[in-house]
């Protein structure tokens, strides 16, 4: 797997190390060695209690459907290592003007006709600019307008943008932590998990519903899994929505040689993440297209009860609306 710079890597580890006093983390609700011992779990005996709290809390028949847009393309100063919408690489993926309000709206009526009840609009930005995020704030308010949950992930906030979303109408935000904090600088450089934290700070203060989660599968150990788990289960608030994406390799990206995460390793995942968060919608997000139907049936089995429904995720391919709709006919899962 290719690395980036170890020199910036270091410079940005060190900077996450300073500054972990800002961190959410105020009170220990799952202390490490505990999502350590839910990953040590004979398989069944994981799959058993994660299902039990899947049940307390949630009709286990019943999923969410978002769909995601992607309402800038391209073009992004960002280094993510798994995107290929990074102007850094050189991959098939075309730098795209934002998109006009006429046909995102076309594309949320499309959504809700198909069966969604959230429409997420997602951006290629490091964060919006004040020239974008009037627009921006039409597109929410029109797509609200459907009776559509409204969701967006552009990018870091600013001071008094979470707040701008919020009285457009935004019910979501997404802002994923991707990864640990000790594995963060393999995957990205301009900017830091701090960065991430205090984005995600703004749009909590805002009073906008949560949408946060990671990537596995791009070369982090066990540990890390752990380790991002802990991030997120003890916000002082936890997501109100946490996607689980597989990656998605693509060439020219730097993750391109990343090694394979085997399927019942990424139900863990999506398993302890019910455990620790409960109340938490848990997203079986991207990488579904490469998963049979049987593990999406265990990831559903496993407290899974959301998902992005659409043939594309932004740019990576996605099973399409009538696929989903077989699969769930097969295992008798209605929509929310």
């Amino acid at each position: 797997m290719a690395k980036l710079e170890s020199a910036v890597k270091e410079k940005t580890v060190s900077f996450i190390n300073s500054k972990k006093t800002k961190q959410t983390i105020q009170n220990e609700v799952w202390k490490k060695i505990a999502i350590q011992g839910l990953f040590d779990k004979p398989f069944n005996d994981l799959l058993f209690q994660a299902h039990q709290v899947h049940r307390n809390n949630f009709d286990p028949n019943k999923v969410q459907l978002s769909t995601l847009l992607s309402i800038k393309t391209g073009g992004c100063s960002e280094d993510c290592g798994y995107c290929p919408q990074s102007a850094r690489y050189n991959t098939t993926v075309d730098n795209e003007p934002i998109m006009n309000i006429k046909d995102v709206i076309s594309a949320a009526k499309q959504a809700k006709d198909a069966g969604a009840s959230r429409f997420c609009m997602g951006a290629a930005w490091r964060g919006p600019k004040e020239k974008d995020i009037g627009l921006v704030e039409e597109m929410i308010s029109e797509v609200k307008s459907l009776g559509l949950e409204t969701c967006a992930t552009l990018g870091m906030l600013k001071d008094g943008q979470a707040e701008r979303l919020k009285d457009a109408g935004l019910d979501y935000y997404n802002h994923n932590l991707d990864t640990s904090p000790e594995y963060y600088g393999d995957i990205i450089t301009t900017r830091t998990y701090q960065d991430r934290l205090d984005t995600l700070s703004r749009v909590r203060d805002a009073d906008i519903n949560v949408c946060c989660g990671g990537i596995v599968g791009m070369g982090e150990s066990r540990e890390d899994r752990v380790n991002l788990i802990y991030q997120l289960a003890n916000m002082n608030v936890p997501p109100e929505s946490v996607p689980i994406n597989l990656l998605t390799k693509v060439e020219g990206t730097p993750l391109i040689d990343a090694s394979e995460l085997d399927h019942f390793e990424f139900i863990r995942m999506i398993a302890i993440a019910r455990i620790c968060m409960p109340k938490s919608f848990v997203r079986l997000s991207a990488g579904r297209e490469s998963m049979s139907d049987g593990i999406q049936a265990l990831a559903f089995f496993a407290g899974a009860n959301s998902i992005f429904y659409g043939e594309e995720l932004l740019t990576t391919g996605n099973p399409d609306v009538e696929k989903d709709q077989q699969l769930f006919k097969r295992l008798d899962i209605k929509p929310i």
